[in-house]
């Protein structure tokens, strides 16, 4: 629900920006979301006895720059008592800048360690096929075989050796 939310917020922070002024309005707003790792920040802001105003002026004094628009949006946060979406509002910032940027990041779960070139290999051919600059990293996990998931375009191929196996068994009778 948060994340809808937060894609309205979005969608109006970046109505008629460019790609500069929409990562120094994302730069900005990474400094507040860096605070919600605290323990006591994210308390002050879920308590009752503070009052909305106090809160407000808390995350606006995270700002390192003067700028009026995030201090507005800070407010408006504040006044529908939405400042924990701020860092939701920081990932699809983050998200919908690489998307103007024609960059993309992806994963490759393997059960076991790849080699680098490898991985830039993959790269480089899921870059040329879908036209976009993409950056993949590794997850090495219990997965029997390869997956290369791309989220942000919805790409998801996977090559496992126990589909492999049932694929060849179903032919096998198949063909009996």
């Amino acid at each position: 629900m948060n994340d809808l939310i937060a894609k309205r917020y979005v969608k109006a922070l970046l109505d008629g920006r460019d790609v500069k002024s929409a990562t120094a309005i994302c730069n900005d707003l990474k400094t507040i979301s860096s605070a919600f790792s605290d323990e006591k920040f994210t308390s002050i802001l879920a308590s009752s006895e503070v009052k909305s105003g106090d809160k407000v002026n808390l995350v606006i004094s995270f700002l390192e720059n003067d700028n009026e628009e995030i201090k507005n949006l800070i407010k408006l946060l504040g006044s529908n008592k939405r400042l924990e979406l701020i860092p939701d509002i920081v990932a699809e910032l983050e998200s919908k800048i690489a998307e103007m940027n024609n960059t993309y990041t992806g994963v490759v779960y393997t059960n076991k360690e790849l080699a680098s070139d490898y991985v830039s290999s993959i790269e480089k051919q899921f870059s040329k096929k879908f036209d976009v600059k993409l950056t993949l990293s590794q997850n090495v996990c219990d997965y029997d075989g390869i997956k290369v998931d791309i989220d942000s375009l919805g790409v998801e191929i996977a090559f496992s050796k126990e589909r492999l196996k049932s694929q060849m068994i179903d032919h096998i009778l198949k063909a009996v």
